[in-house]
């Protein structure tokens, strides 16, 4: 507080958030947000941190990222190993999550890679590899109890997006297809493609849907996320790359999913977790 106070900046209340115990809220009456934000970032090194210029409440719409988001893996780079060349396409996908790399173009070249890689290593890849983010099922029940509408969007495929959104309750998912014949990838894929673009439209096109008012919530951990997590209310950047976590409002770096429901004031007693 008084590095904010030093800066002439009013610091209006600071207290423990009342049912969350582990939050700290404070309530600063001006100054600049990103200096602000630094000043927390500096004094509390890996928490979990919400920088909001409206009131905080639980959002109406929800949209997150998948790999390394909602899930604990990147899915083309587990299904990049049941054809032997993993750390080939790990390294694309590093420098396209670290944005040194346009995203259609990285996709295309790690989906080419897999040309005729039998269709059942999908299927193996999700029952031995892919399994859900800590908390991400109770994060999605907990909103979705309070009304919230729930959108998985990713630049992963529909053969994983799917079932994960199953397992973890989500009610929207956007994704890419692999093309698929005579039981193998082609290394094509069908339709457009799913980028950081379609990412924010899909959080525009939602929020209007749900109309005046609606407020809007967006996670993720890499570049491809960044122009979602700008457009929402509240971008929260999960565990994540270094431009991701700059462009958004807070971050999750200690605690599981579960941080943000903590961070929008909601105790663990009122949490759902089926």
């Amino acid at each position: 507080m008084e590095a904010i106070e030093e800066r002439g900046w009013e610091v209006a209340g600071a207290g423990m958030l009342e049912g969350c115990e582990d939050v700290l809220e404070l309530e600063v009456l001006e100054g600049d947000p990103a200096e602000v934000r630094g000043i927390l970032d500096a004094h509390f090194p890996d928490s979990d941190l919400l920088l909001s210029l409206h009131p905080i409440a639980a959002p109406r719409l929800f949209v997150s990222d998948m790999d390394s988001t909602m899930i604990q893996a990147e899915c083309i780079d587990e299904l990049a190993d049941f054809a032997g060349i993993k750390d080939q396409i790990a390294a694309i996908t590093e420098r396209a999550m670290q944005g040194e790399l346009d995203f259609e173009a990285a996709l295309r070249e790690r989906v080419g890679l897999l040309r005729d890689l039998p269709e059942a290593a999908i299927h193996q890849c999700l029952a031995e590899r892919i399994a859900p983010m800590p908390g991400a099922r109770t994060l999605v029940s907990t909103l979705k109890a309070r009304g919230c509408h729930t959108v998985l969007v990713t630049g992963g495929f529909h053969s994983f997006a799917d079932p994960v959104a199953e397992q973890l309750g989500f009610e929207r998912v956007v994704a890419n297809r692999l093309e698929i014949r005579d039981g193998a990838l082609t290394g094509g894929l069908v339709g457009g493609i799913t980028d950081s673009g379609v990412k924010k439209a899909v959080l525009l096109e939602e929020t209007a849907r749900l109309g005046e008012g609606a407020t809007s919530l967006a996670t993720g951990d890499g570049a491809n996320d960044i122009p979602m997590i700008e457009a929402a209310h509240w971008g929260l950047a999960y565990r994540a790359k270094h431009k991701a976590r700059a462009a958004a409002d807070g971050w999750i770096d200690r605690g599981d999913l579960t941080a943000i429901l903590l961070l929008f004031g909601i105790p663990r007693e009122e949490w759902v977790n089926d």
